[in-house]
């Protein structure tokens, strides 16, 4: 006779769940959309199954939709009218981002939670995450642009800036500012561990923010790297970082386990475009179920230490209560 017989414990749903060692709520995930300047316009990203473009006023409509489904955390990305080589329409407070925060703030006060994106890329001419010296990224220079953006954000009424740059020092140059502005409860989710990753293909073409020349090898880490992902986390932990990251999400599991380990901060981790993409696609050629897919990832990224998944699944897992 067997004296041990793991299998009992899997006999039935009833007892899987009771036993489950990983679970996760909704409240601890984040839908991204994508705000396109103007009004009237609500496109869909083709490689992106379900994820649109969408003026501000269109966006108030799918919040609303969205709201009544559970999603109450949002993370929102923004597109320009007009690029330049300074990226001014990223410190504009008519930008869309600005422009759709406070219609958000107006339509549903504080019943949703409003991050926003402070990057440079989807605003230069380049499509380079910061201000450019010949063909290379000016740290110091791109600095003041950033927080610029990221009080324009603020004064816009969001809960959190998200700078996903990954230029040295500007968790604390944002955080000194916000402080020094007066947006001390404005939390900062740093971008820290961001791999230049062959993932991010489908959110390029979302953001209109693909590189015109060259690559982000230089200042997104390189994915061989693991130790220099603890390194990147300890020092936005000591500029003042609120929440830490960790994007893309399922190639870089090791690495959320890792900062999980490294640090008493909440750990986010980004379940990216191309990941999703994936799923969706399989799910197409029927050979995959794509709510089994998309709970497998999800539960491995949460299973690897995430505390906070950003993730385009969360409508569909919603509305087809995957859940």
């Amino acid at each position: 006779m067997l004296a041990r017989r793991p299998r009992r414990l899997r006999l039935s749903p009833a007892i899987r769940n009771l036993v489950a060692e990983t679970v996760f709520s909704p409240a601890q995930m984040i839908l991204p959309y994508f705000v396109l300047p103007g009004k009237g316009k609500k496109r869909p990203i083709e490689p992106m199954l379900g994820i649109f473009q969408e003026t501000a006023d269109c966006l108030v409509r799918s919040v609303e939709a969205d709201l009544k489904l559970g999603v109450k955390n949002l993370i929102l990305f923004g597109l320009a009218e007009k690029k330049d080589t300074l990226a001014t329409e990223a410190t504009s407070p008519q930008a869309a981002v600005p422009v759709a925060v406070r219609q958000l703030r107006k339509a549903f006060g504080n019943s949703i939670f409003i991050a926003a994106d402070v990057c440079l890329c989807a605003y230069t001419e380049s499509g380079h995450c910061g201000i450019l010296k010949g063909e290379e990224i000016d740290n110091d220079r791109t600095l003041p642009v950033l927080v610029e953006m990221a009080l324009v954000l603020a004064q816009a009424g969001v809960d959190m800036v998200a700078p996903s740059d990954m230029m040295d020092g500007r968790i604390g140059t944002i955080r000194k500012k916000l402080d020094k502005a007066g947006f001390s409860k404005v939390a900062v989710l740093a971008y820290s561990a961001k791999y230049a990753s062959n993932y991010y293909g489908p959110f390029r073409e979302a953001a209109e923010s693909a590189p015109t020349f060259g690559d982000r090898k230089s200042y997104q880490m390189d994915f061989r790297n693991r130790r220099e992902a603890l390194k990147e986390i300890a020092l936005d932990e000591q500029e003042g970082a609120d929440i830490v990251m960790v994007k893309p999400a399922l190639a870089y599991l090791d690495v959320i386990a890792a900062a999980r380990k490294a640090t008493c901060l909440p750990v986010a981790a980004y379940n990216v475009s191309g990941e999703y993409a994936a799923v969706k696609l399989l799910a197409q050629a029927g050979l995959a179920s794509e709510r089994e897919l998309a709970l497998e990832n999800l539960y491995a990224i949460k299973r690897a230490g995430a505390d906070i998944i950003l993730t385009y699944h969360l409508r569909d897992l919603l509305r087809e209560k995957w859940l």
